[in-house]
């Protein structure tokens, strides 16, 4: 089959036309937004299966064509094969002809920055070590006496009145208040700082703005981190062999802000909607039978906290899925709809428990290294809201639950309960204990697939002003210069050796983690 984007990028059907403003665009193609894509987005991936099959064609905003990969093994290909499908936004051939403007809603997402997400090969290898590393330095007992701390201070805000709305008041806060702390910034932990994070990954004409915003946050504590290092995230990053910028030590930040914050927070709030509305959890949760993580884990097949990540290049011409792809074509990581593929999981209603095939935190050298930190937040948070208020009830019929969804991420908008009122509990009073602990093997945290090599673009824009700094639009990303990257220096501490590294990934892997 032969591509189907014969059409031009940005156009729409006439007024009279049917399918204008519904979600069938130019080619017969299927929008990867608007109402169909936001309020129901399993039933428009069983049509993409059932018309494309494993790999389908779709229009992102402005009618962007990209490529949505539905297949569980197809996804896994994506994800493991770095020389056939990049991470290089600069590869993007719309981006090379000038047909994604700089101000698209997507720009924060696919704007190349000087980070790992958007590097392959050594370069990625460089970067990752630092995040990778400077994760290994965390308290990881630390980390959960704080998420229960904060935890119980949220509930102190609502517990005596009887009612509540999960996502604002408890999971859309939590996530942002352990990160801060884990940055070194709690004092930057404000509602403008959870909304900015919340609304930068929608595509809405503030997205910019609210990347500006943070970017701004980031620097200042990465300027004091500079002058002052502390035990943190922020200072360990700074001070890693690996010398980055600051601009590179910025954007890694936003990077893990941004994914941790939005995951986690969907993540708590869809555990605790199917905790209040499915039998099965609330009967075996009550009755001793299911643990809190097992039902974390279960909530991630079902409603993973990303649907989609955009994205992957194609590097040159070849096939995935039964389709041919383009050198310079946009793909999706298909997350929610892998998680449902038929081939690997026929029954949507069986228990997963065990099995963490899914891909909820992506695949290959670019799977969520941090991963456990958000197990962990959503762990410990939903426990301790059980503990505190037992009694929690759904305060509106199921049917009345209402979801906000882009190509990245579908979640609640309000999820009321309604508990028998309880006093405040006094919370322990220390503000902040040290989150640095002393070295461990890297397994128990470190959670990545072996690098790749794959050939890069010559980096010439490094030390350069990212193109989203503060109060800036993001800039047309230049075409790729060519030649090969120089090689990198990998730090010499990294531990394991990648001989190592590589026979716990696939131990991983045969064990179904």
């Amino acid at each position: 089959m032969t591509t189907p984007f014969h059409h031009e990028p940005g156009t729409v059907p006439p007024p009279q036309c049917p399918a204008h403003n519904l979600d069938i665009g130019p080619g017969g193609l299927r929008r990867l937004h608007g109402p169909e894509a936001e309020n129901n987005p399993a039933g428009l991936y069983d049509k993409l299966r059932a018309e494309h099959g494993t790999v389908a064609p779709v229009l992102l905003h402005g009618d962007v064509p990209a490529w949505l990969v539905l297949g569980h093994s197809e996804n896994l290909h994506l994800t493991r094969t770095p020389s056939q499908f990049s991470r290089d936004s600069r590869r993007w051939r719309a981006l090379q002809d000038g047909s994604v403007a700089p101000d698209h809603p997507l720009a924060p997402i696919f704007t190349w920055q000087p980070v790992c997400v958007f590097a392959d090969g050594a370069k990625h290898e460089r970067q990752r070590g630092a995040v990778t590393d400077s994760m290994e330095r965390i308290d990881t007992r630390g980390v959960r006496r704080h998420i229960n701390r904060f935890s119980n201070r949220l509930v102190n805000d609502f517990c005596e009145k009887g009612t509540a709305d999960l996502v604002s008041q408890f999971a859309e806060h939590l996530p942002m208040m352990v990160m801060c702390a884990i940055f070194g910034m709690p004092e930057e932990y404000d509602e403008r700082l959870v909304q900015a994070a919340r609304d930068m990954t929608r595509g809405t004409e503030t997205a910019v703005a609210s990347n500006a915003h943070i970017v701004a946050v980031l620097t200042r504590l990465v300027e004091r981190r500079r002058a002052e290092p502390a035990h943190d995230f922020a200072s360990w990053l700074v001070e890693h062999p690996a010398t980055m910028t600051d601009i590179e030590v910025v954007e890694h930040l936003r990077l893990i802000l941004i994914a941790a914050y939005e995951s986690t927070a969907n993540l708590i709030a869809n555990v605790l909607r199917m905790v209040l509305t499915d039998p099965r959890f609330r009967a075996r949760l009550s009755g001793g039978h299911m643990t809190v993580p097992e039902a974390v884990e279960q909530t991630l097949w079902d409603e993973p906290p990303f649907t989609a990540v955009f994205g992957r290049w194609a590097v040159g011409d070849t096939e995935l899925g039964g389709q041919q792809i383009k050198a310079g074509d946009a793909l999706l990581v298909g997350i929610a709809p892998a998680n449902t593929d038929p081939t690997v999981r026929p029954d949507l209603n069986a228990d997963m428990g065990g099995n963490r095939a899914h891909l909820a935190f992506s695949g290959g050298p670019h799977e969520c290294p941090g991963q456990d930190i958000g197990r962990a937040i959503a762990d410990v948070g939903v426990d301790a809201l059980l503990m505190r208020l037992p009694d929690l009830e759904l305060g509106v019929g199921e049917s009345e639950l209402r979801w906000v969804g882009n190509i990245m991420s579908r979640h609640l908008v309000e999820l009321p309960v309604t508990f028998a009122p309880s006093s405040q509990q006094k919370l322990d009073a220390d503000p902040l204990s040290v989150m640095a602990r002393t070295p461990r093997p890297a397994e128990a945290w470190e959670v990545s697939s072996p690098a790749r090599t794959v050939p890069e673009p010559r980096d010439d824009t490094a030390g350069a002003e990212p193109a989203h700094a503060p109060g800036t639009a993001p800039a047309p990303a230049a075409p790729l210069a060519p030649g090969v990257a120089p090689v990198a220096t990998i730090p010499g501490q990294r531990r394991p050796a990648a001989p190592a590294r590589l026979w716990q990934a696939v131990t991983r892997w045969w064990n179904g983690y």
